[in-house]
């Protein structure tokens, strides 16, 4: 058995993207490595200059709990003319190259609609009592956490909770999902661990330089599942199996 941390992410708005500082900032439809590394910091007061070398030892699993609506909006923002800065290392070093030379383009930011998701932590090491003090955090968090952007708040709490399980499928069976989400069911979960999966995917959200905003690919194991996290009513009895796990409330 393994000792997981589980959690549950929700939101009006979400933006998961992969790549920065071009016109166009998409949002993939769930949240990579570097996003739930970076929200774990968030909660426990970590700034991005920051050693962030204990969070990233965390291995992790996301379940995606049904499809969301694409959402587009529009900015206006300053962009620097190339010839102002050669090879800048960040955006504000772009900006002080430039000084005053500006221009100002529309870029388009796209968001995803009503996201949920459900997240599983664990180490593959002896990590001390770092899953117990992620938890803490996540009920105390030392910043407001939100689901890419700042404009994106989360919609319920994250409640945390520590579980014991074989693999990461079973512990987010004991997730808590939100009142008016309690039929939602995953389908697909994204995975670190090593899994025979039908399918892998690529993505660009393993973090080299935070400061920087430097990434690296990493290959994600894509599990098909079926997650409905069991309600705690009165003396309901959850039942988990390797592949499924239902509810079923004992006989009077």
């Amino acid at each position: 058995m393994i000792d997981y941390l589980v959690f549950t992410l929700s939101a009006n708005l979400g933006a998961m993207g992969e790549f920065g500082g071009h016109e166009r900032r998409s949002s993939l439809d769930w949240p990579g490595r570097s996003a739930i590394i970076g929200l774990l910091g968030a909660a426990l007061g970590l700034r991005r200059s920051d050693d962030f070398s204990e969070l990233e030892q965390l291995k992790m699993a996301v379940a995606v709990f049904g499809d969301t609506t694409p959402l587009r909006d529009y900015h206006t923002v300053q962009t620097v003319p190339t010839a102002k800065a050669r090879r800048p290392q960040s955006r504000p070093q772009a900006l002080r190259d430039a000084r005053q030379d500006l221009n100002t383009i529309i870029t388009l930011r796209d968001y995803r609609c009503t996201p949920l998701f459900g997240v599983a932590l664990w180490t593959l090491m002896d990590a001390g009592d770092l899953l117990a003090r992620v938890q803490q955090a996540l009920l105390q968090p030392g910043f407001v956490l939100y689901l890419g952007r700042k404009s994106c708040a989360l919609s319920a709490p994250l409640a945390p909770r520590r579980v014991q399980a074989v693999q990461p499928q079973q512990a987010l069976h004991h997730i808590q999902l939100p009142p008016w989400r309690q039929n939602a069911r995953a389908q697909r979960m994204l995975s670190d661990a090593v899994i025979d999966a039908p399918r892998h995917e690529l993505r660009q959200d393993q973090a080299l330089d935070r400061q920087r905003w430097h990434f690296a690919s990493r290959k994600v194991a894509v599990v098909p599942v079926s997650i409905a996290p069991c309600r705690k009513a009165g003396r309901s009895v959850c039942a988990a199996s390797s592949a499924s796990r239902r509810c079923a409330l004992p006989s009077a």
